[in-house]
């Protein structure tokens, strides 16, 4: 180990280490790429952790979004007509594919595929 990579270790704040660790979990996933490389109007599959879960609906239909975060940056995924999806949880790893969209300045997927992971530990 350096000691530049010592030093940045004891300086790191927890949420500096929480990201390098879900980077380096995400980049082990074979064919996912990192969410801050996703451009519009691509095809992605990407790893992360479900990071928060909300039921906003949209012009009078249901939709449930969330927000997958691989340590690189935060997708928001969004089921429409969907009130509730066992699993989908924050805390819980997930592997999704689909067609990202740029809505404002956030990257977004409708109606992703998704593959539950197992929690650490599991």
């Amino acid at each position: 180990m350096s000691l530049r990579t010592a030093l940045h270790s004891v300086l790191a704040s927890q949420e500096e280490i929480a990201a390098v660790e879900e980077r380096t979990d995400s980049s082990a996933q074979v064919g996912c790429i990192a969410a801050a490389t996703a451009g519009n109007r691509v095809q992605v599959e990407l790893s992360g952790v479900i990071r928060s879960v909300v039921l906003r609906p949209r012009e009078g239909v249901p939709a449930l979004e969330a927000e997958l975060y691989d340590g690189s940056a935060s997708i928001d995924l969004v089921w429409l007509g969907r009130r509730r999806i066992a699993g989908i949880e924050p805390g819980r790893r997930a592997r999704v594919s689909g067609l990202v969209c740029q809505m404002g300045d956030r990257a977004t997927i409708y109606n992703p595929r998704y593959e539950l992971r197992a929690r650490p530990g599991e």
